[in-house]
């Protein structure tokens, strides 16, 4: 895993709602800021959904991710039952978190911009940057208060132009073929090379999201 850049994905279980009021994002966005300080890892972009999230993180080693995710997910999930008073009905997620492999060259600005456009497709806001809980917001609108790592390509000087720009269907259908396979995003060559690397089928499911209210 070390040295790829991952999609990573969860949802509610049973497609739940997790998110509602403003208070429950923040709890969220403050387990994700202090997982990335407790259990480093370089996480690149993200965005908070009514009943799921998206991460971009790129590990430097096998069990970085693990370990980041395990903390995160079990973390919110007790806090979550908590606050919500239902402790002991069962899990909060739908299972295990599920990370898609993304290269580098070209296809990380798409994911990128598929993550942090995901408000906006849902209806949610007009503008990526109005969105509270994405890194959209966290380094255009506030820059400096979430330890996002720098990208490992260049951030086009016009990033938010381009996120309030939609994407072709074309782009946005095959992001999301790749998503539902749980195949790597990128180019075919590259794809077989990860799959051999990672020892997992080229269109291997590697965890159980199917796409869900956010786009």
């Amino acid at each position: 895993m070390g040295g790829f850049i991952f999609h990573v994905m969860n949802r509610g279980a049973r497609r739940g709602t997790l998110f509602v009021e403003s208070g429950e994002y923040d709890e969220f966005v403050r387990l994700l800021r202090l997982a990335v300080r407790t259990r480093p890892i370089r996480l690149l972009n993200f965005c908070v959904m009514p009943n799921h999230f998206h991460l971009l993180a790129w590990p430097r080693t096998d069990t970085e991710l693990p370990r980041f995710m395990h903390w995160l997910t079990a973390t919110h999930a007790k806090a979550w039952r908590e606050a919500t008073k239902t402790v002991g009905q069962g899990v909060v997620y739908q299972g295990r978190y599920k990370a898609i492999p993304v290269q580098t060259e070209g296809h990380f600005l798409r994911v990128a911009r598929y993550v942090e456009r995901n408000p906006v497709r849902a209806g949610l806001v007009e503008s990526a940057a109005d969105w509270t809980w994405s890194s959209a917001w966290h380094r255009d609108v506030v820059p400096d208060r979430f330890p996002l790592a720098k990208w490992p390509v260049p951030r086009p000087a016009n990033w938010l132009e381009v996120l309030n720009t939609p994407q072709s269907a074309a782009e946005l259908a095959a992001i999301r073929k790749c998503v539902n396979r749980g195949r790597a995003i990128g180019n075919a060559s590259w794809r077989k090379e990860v799959a051999k690397m990672l020892e997992i089928p080229e269109a291997h499911r590697l965890s159980g999201f199917r796409g869900g209210n956010a786009s």
